[in-house]
């Protein structure tokens, strides 16, 4: 069966109708698009993964006023790291983050590597950030393949399945292999990344302003609702906890850094328990005080519900410190420069309030 992407007519065809909707309608003032440097689209790529430019925007700015480069990145402490991070979800990314900065500069002089196996090599670097990283910082030949060149792909070919299926990955990325041209590489892949944001969105994709209209399987089909394929519905798991919110007469919050590895690994956190096991956490801490339960609510993780019903503590007792990682009082006036997870903020939050 003839694929349609491996035709050199297609290819230029695809190719020059894209750059020339990106010279007139991509984005060109993104603040990672001045003073490109490979620190830049890395630290872009990262934070843009499965999250959209407006949210990423702020963090970024701030992450380049503090680390203006690779090397400062690396002298921070993980603690620091996760602190600038906070909220912007999957930590994951900034923990890898660090380490990356930390590969880099000790064993690249501080210079990110200029070969695709190099890079996939560091830490929370995968064949599309790679590919991203040499094609827009140094202009070679490379190839992307993240979520909104994935939705591209899938509709314009018709390429049936959930993305992340092994069969329909490899396709996508054979469509993406066989589409990358050899000039202007940099606004070819800034372009089709462009495109899926800004055009051919999950939702109510405009294909008016689409170049490829005319050409796209999915839009001639009348079937863009059915491209990518969806995720199969798996029946998500509950979980539940109590979290211990232990406050002293300075409206400080006591925390306990949470293990490196694992469920918001690094982060800092308040202690977790079971309900039956509650007197025993305090006992064991040293701590008395009045109790209130607070209004419980659902955090949502990409593989299961946690189920969190705050309790306050008032206290003008001091833990014990138990936790081998790491506790700390916590002033919301002065605030430590460490990672929170979401719910801690959520809950500083409504009792701040």
């Amino acid at each position: 069966m003839n694929n349609p992407s491996r035709n050199l007519t297609v290819t230029q065809t695809f190719g020059d109708k894209l750059l020339d909707w990106f010279d007139r309608n991509g984005r060109k003032d993104l603040p990672w698009q001045v003073d490109t440097t490979a620190y830049r689209v890395w630290l872009s790529e990262i934070m843009l993964q499965q999250t959209q430019v407006a949210t990423v925007t702020p963090y970024y700015l701030r992450f380049i006023e503090r680390y203006p480069n690779v090397n400062k990145l690396a002298e921070a402490t993980q603690d620091e790291v996760l602190h600038l991070w906070t909220g912007l979800g999957y930590y994951a990314r900034a923990r890898n983050l660090h380490k990356c900065a930390i590969e880099v500069k000790t064993q690249f002089n501080g210079e990110f590597p200029r070969t695709q196996q190099e890079l996939e090599a560091l830490p929370g670097i995968g064949r599309s950030t790679a590919g991203a990283i040499l094609a827009i910082a140094f202009k070679q030949q490379a190839t992307i393949l993240d979520g909104n060149v994935k939705r591209v792909l899938a509709r314009y070919f018709a390429v049936a399945g959930w993305p992340a299926h092994n069969a329909t990955a490899k396709l996508l990325w054979q469509h993406a292999e066989d589409l990358t041209p050899k000039s202007r590489i940099a606004d070819y892949t800034q372009a089709i990344m462009d495109l899926g944001a800004t055009c051919c969105t999950r939702s109510k994709p405009n294909c008016d302003s689409c170049p490829f209209t005319l050409d796209c399987r999915a839009k001639n089909e009348d079937v863009i609702k059915d491209f990518p394929g969806k995720k199969p519905k798996k029946v998500i798991p509950i979980k539940q906890t109590h979290m211990l919110i232990i406050r002293n007469q300075q409206k400080h919050y006591w925390l306990e850094k949470r293990p490196p590895q694992g469920l918001w690994g690094g982060l800092w956190s308040f202690p977790e328990t079971n309900q039956d096991d509650i007197d025993q956490v305090l006992g064991r801490l040293a701590i008395t005080g009045t109790r209130t339960s607070l209004e419980p609510f659902r955090h949502t993780f990409s593989h299961f519900h946690l189920d969190i019903t705050p309790v306050l503590i008032e206290t003008k007792s001091s833990p014990m410190v138990i936790n081998e990682h790491g506790t700390a009082w916590y002033n919301l006036d002065d605030p430590n420069e460490i990672g929170l997870t979401r719910p801690v903020t959520m809950i500083m939050a409504r009792l701040a309030n």
